[in-house]
Formats: structure tokens, C-alpha cells, sequence
């Protein structure tokens, strides 16, 4: 128990740690010229909303990450061309092997899930081995992001370990706009110059289902989406 006293003190400090953190991520992506360049774009214009999260994966932190997309979701301008993405980043452990940072992203998007009291997106398919999955939050689809120190790919090795939470709707903004290829083509040799070769994992939306791409660990055919989309 804090006591009231102690209590600003304690806020000051996290609001330091955060700012800390924040801090890690644009060296991670402004100073160390990360390939993405829609990723360099959103930091640079401080369009990144974003979260710190002790427990990972929890059903706590669901139920924080849920509150916190509900209000970016309802804040978002859906009419502008500018993009906004939202980080969950947690805090409470830094080191994960690979598999084990697939598994736990995918039980962090399971609780998320199971207390989403919205509609899945209509836009989108709610089955993960459909080519037109997306994932669903809120009632918007989202293209998921897994970054971790201890990934195999140089693009996603963050200095903890997040989660991206990209809306759909901009890569649709994207193509509306006439430059997603372009966008693409870029982020792409850009990210064969950082690590030498192309993410094998990268296909188009509708190409296969982007699953095989949320926590950047390369996988086999045989392998299965673990989530299962449940009561909606």
C-alpha cells in the first residue's frame, strides 16, 4: 500500500521512466535509421502514442492495453492523411527467446480479445488462416507488430520488448494515395541493406495470412496460428 504522501512521488517517477523509454524507442528508430520508413515518419512527427505495461502477457494488462487502443481508436482522424501508431511497451521483463515472445504475444492479443465487446471489423476475416485476416480491436482492424532485444531480424531487435498496433485502414489510406508500392518497395531494400537479406516472412495483404508475420520469428509451413477467434 502507498501511502498518499508518496504517491506523487511515485507518479513522477514512472512519468521519468516512460519518458526514458520513449527516448530508447526513437534512438531505436530515428537515430539508428530504422528501414521502415512510415515507422521513421511517425516518430518524427511525434505521432506515436505511446503505452508502458508491467506484465506481459496478463489478463491485467488486456484489460489496460483494451482501455488505452478504445481511446486511441475513438481519438483517431479518420479523414486525415496523417498516421498515428499506437506501442504497447512492456517493461516487466526484457529478455525473451523468440518462440517464447511468439508465444506470449499471441496469449496478450487472446486476452485482449476475450474482452473486446466489439463486432470484429467487417472489412476484414476473423479466421487466421483466411489470406484476408486481420486482427480486431474495437471494431477496427489492425496489422500487429511484435518487436523484442532478441529477434532475428535487425528491424525488429527494440530496446524492450512491444507491440505495434498499425490500423488497417492506413495501409488502405496508403494504396488510396497511390504511393503503397513505392512505400513497400523502399521499406523493404531498406531493410535487405540493414540485415542482408528480405524478412521471409513479408507478403502482401491477401497474399497469405499476415499471422505469419505478427512476431517476426521466420516459420515453417506447418505452422498454425494459435489464436482462435472466439464469441463475436
Amino acid at each position: 500500500m502507498i501511502s498518499p504522501e508518496l504517491k506523487p512521488k511515485v507518479k513522477q517517477r514512472k512519468i521519468a521512466a516512460d519518458q526514458d523509454i520513449k527516448a530508447a524507442f526513437n534512438d531505436f528508430v530515428l537515430t539508428k535509421d530504422h528501414p521502415c520508413i512510415m515507422a521513421q515518419t511517425v516518430f518524427g512527427q511525434d505521432h506515436l502514442d505511446l503505452h508502458t505495461y508491467d506484465e506481459f502477457p496478463s489478463r491485467k494488462t488486456a484489460q489496460k492495453i483494451y482501455k488505452d487502443l478504445k481511446k486511441y481508436i475513438e481519438n483517431y482522424d479518420f479523414e486525415s492523411n496523417e498516421f498515428y501508431t499506437f506501442l504497447a511497451v512492456f517493461k516487466g521483463q526484457n529478455s525473451f527467446s523468440e518462440m517464447q515472445f511468439e508465444t506470449a504475444l499471441w496469449k496478450q492479443l487472446e486476452f485482449i480479445h476475450n474482452i473486446d465487446n466489439e463486432a470484429w471489423d467487417p472489412n476484414v476475416s476473423k479466421n487466421p488462416e483466411d489470406n484476408n485476416f486481420s486482427f480486431s480491436i474495437g471494431g477496427k482492424a489492425f496489422y500487429i507488430v511484435g518487436l523484442h532485444p532478441d529477434s532475428s531480424r535487425k528491424a525488429r531487435q527494440s530496446p524492450y520488448p512491444a507491440i505495434a498496433f498499425n490500423l488497417h485502414w492506413q495501409f488502405e489510406k496508403l494504396r488510396e494515395m497511390g504511393v503503397f508500392t513505392s512505400v513497400r518497395d523502399k521499406i523493404r531494400e531498406r531493410d535487405i541493406e540493414l540485415q542482408g537479406n528480405i524478412n521471409p516472412m513479408l507478403e502482401d495483404f491477401g497474399e497469405s495470412s499476415e499471422t505469419r508475420q505478427y512476431s517476426g520469428r521466420k516459420v515453417g509451413e506447418e505452422w498454425k496460428c494459435p489464436f482462435l477467434h472466439g464469441k463475436k
